[in-house]
C-alpha cells in the first residue's frame, strides 16, 4: 500500500488577502504614475504653457488678387492657365478688337471734326473782326461827311438833299455796325477767352477719343501683380464686360496666419509678441516663426452676410472668436512653400511684452499692394490726341487764332 499526502487547499480568507494586496498594489502604481504625470504637466504649465496661447483654429492667407475685364469683348485667347508663374505687365487674356478698333476711329474722325470745326469758328471770328473795322471806318467818314454838310448847309454850299443821304447813309452804316457787332459777340460767345486747342468741344471730343482708347488697349488684360493664376474661369468665346472675374493670382510670398482665438485669451494678445506655426503640410518637421501684427476689429459675427439679430430672442450664449494676424517671414516662405487656406496649429508666446493693442504692424508695401501696368494707358492716349489734333490744324494758322482773345 502506498502512503499518499494531499496539500490543503488556501482557505478563502488568504485568497481574499492575496487579491486585496495585489489590487491595491496596482492602484498604487496607477496613483504614482498619475501623480507623476500630473506633477511633470504641472511643472510643464508652470514653466511655459501658461506663456503660450495655443489654437488649432488658424489658416494660411494672403493677397488673392482678382484680375477683371475693363472693357467689353469677346476673349479670342487665354494665355496663362492655373499653377502658372506670371509676372506684373504679362498679358493674361486678349479680346476681340475689332469693335474696339471701330469705335476707336469714330472717335477719331470726331475729334478732327471738331478741331476743323473750331478752327474755322477763330478765323470767322477774325473776318468778322476786319468787317466790323471796315463798317466803322466807313461810319466815321460818314459822320465826318455829315458835320461838314451841316456847317456849310446855311451858306447854301450843301444841298438838303445832300445831308440827308448823308444823315440816311450814317443811319445804314450804323445798323450795319451793330448787326456785325452783333454777329461777332454771338461768335465770341462760343469762342472767347479760350484756344482751339482748349475749346471744351475740342476738350469733349479729345477725351472722347481717349476714352475710346483706353477701351481698344483694355483689348489686351494685364496681370495687375506677379503670382500664380488661380481659379481660371476665363474660356475662350465668353463675352465680357467690365468687372467680369477671369481668374486669380496669388502671390505666395506674402503670406499670413489668421488664428481665430477665443474672446477669453484675447487679454494677453499684443502685436509684436512671437509665435510659432506648424503647417499641417509640414508637419513637425518645420516650425515657422511668425510675429503678431495686429487684432482684427471686430469677431466675424458683425461682418457676416446675415449678422446675428439678438433682440429677436433667439439667443444662445458662445464663446466668439477674433481673427489674429501673425505675419511669416518671406525668406522661410521661400524655402518652405506653402499656399493659403492650409490649417496650422498656432501658439502666442503671450509672456512677451509686445506693443500696445491699439497698435498694428500690418504694413502695405509689398507688390500687390500697387500697380503701375495702367500708368501709360492715359498718358500714351493723350499723346496720340494731341498728335491728330495738330494734324488738323489748318495749315498757316496764325498763333493769334490760337491765343484767348479779350
Amino acid at each position: 500500500m502506498s502512503n499518499t499526502h494531499s496539500i490543503p487547499p488556501p482557505s478563502p480568507q488568504l485568497i481574499d488577502e492575496s487579491l486585496h494586496t495585489q489590487r491595491n498594489r496596482r492602484l498604487l502604481i496607477v496613483a504614482l504614475v498619475l501623480g507623476l504625470a500630473g506633477l511633470t504637466y504641472g511643472i510643464y504649465w508652470w514653466t511655459t504653457a501658461r506663456h503660450w496661447i495655443q489654437t488649432d483654429n488658424a489658416y494660411v492667407t494672403g493677397n488673392l488678387v482678382p484680375v477683371m475685364a475693363q472693357a467689353n469683348g469677346i476673349i479670342t485667347q487665354v494665355l496663362f492657365e492655373e499653377t502658372q508663374f506670371v509676372n506684373r505687365g504679362d498679358v493674361l487674356v486678349k479680346l476681340d478688337e475689332h469693335e474696339a478698333s471701330a469705335a476707336l476711329g469714330q472717335a477719331r474722325g470726331r475729334l478732327g471734326e471738331a478741331i476743323r470745326r473750331i478752327n474755322s469758328l477763330f478765323f470767322t471770328r477774325r473776318q468778322l473782326a476786319e468787317k466790323l473795322a471796315a463798317r466803322r471806318a466807313r461810319h466815321d467818314v460818314i459822320r465826318h461827311d455829315l458835320n461838314r454838310y451841316r456847317r456849310a448847309m446855311p451858306s447854301g454850299a450843301v444841298s438838303k438833299q445832300i445831308l440827308q443821304n448823308a444823315l440816311d447813309q450814317l443811319l445804314a452804316l450804323e445798323a450795319d455796325v451793330r448787326e456785325t457787332q452783333a454777329e461777332y459777340d454771338s461768335l465770341n460767345a462760343q469762342i472767347g477767352g479760350t484756344t482751339v486747342m482748349e475749346h471744351p468741344a475740342v476738350e469733349l471730343a479729345k477725351h472722347e477719343f481717349i476714352n475710346a482708347h483706353l477701351e481698344y488697349a483694355r483689348q489686351q488684360i494685364l496681370a495687375p501683380a506677379s503670382g500664380y493664376v488661380a481659379k481660371r474661369k476665363a474660356q475662350v468665346g465668353d463675352r465680357v464686360k467690365p468687372g467680369t472675374n477671369l481668374m486669380t493670382i496669388v502671390p505666395l510670398d506674402h503670406l499670413w496666419v489668421e488664428a481665430n482665438l477665443r474672446e477669453t485669451d484675447l487679454v494677453d494678445i499684443r502685436p509684436g509678441q512671437n509665435a510659432e506655426v506648424r503647417v499641417g503640410l509640414y508637419g513637425g518637421k518645420h516650425t515657422f516663426r511668425g510675429t503678431v501684427e495686429g487684432l482684427v476689429p471686430g469677431t466675424g459675427s458683425p461682418f457676416a452676410l446675415l449678422p446675428p439679430d439678438n433682440s429677436t430672442g433667439n439667443f444662445i450664449h458662445i464663446i466668439e472668436r477674433v481673427p489674429v494676424r501673425i505675419a511669416l517671414d518671406a525668406e522661410e516662405l521661400r524655402e518652405h512653400p506653402i499656399r493659403p487656406g492650409l490649417s496650422t496649429v498656432t501658439k502666442i508666446h503671450v509672456n512677451d511684452v509686445g506693443q500696445s493693442v491699439w497698435s498694428s504692424l500690418a504694413k502695405a508695401d509689398t507688390e500687390e499692394y500697387q500697380t503701375d501696368v495702367y500708368n501709360t494707358e492715359f498718358t500714351s492716349a493723350e499723346s496720340l490726341a494731341e498728335e491728330i489734333m495738330k494734324t488738323h490744324l489748318v495749315p498757316g494758322t496764325p498763333s493769334s487764332l490760337l491765343e484767348p482773345s479779350d
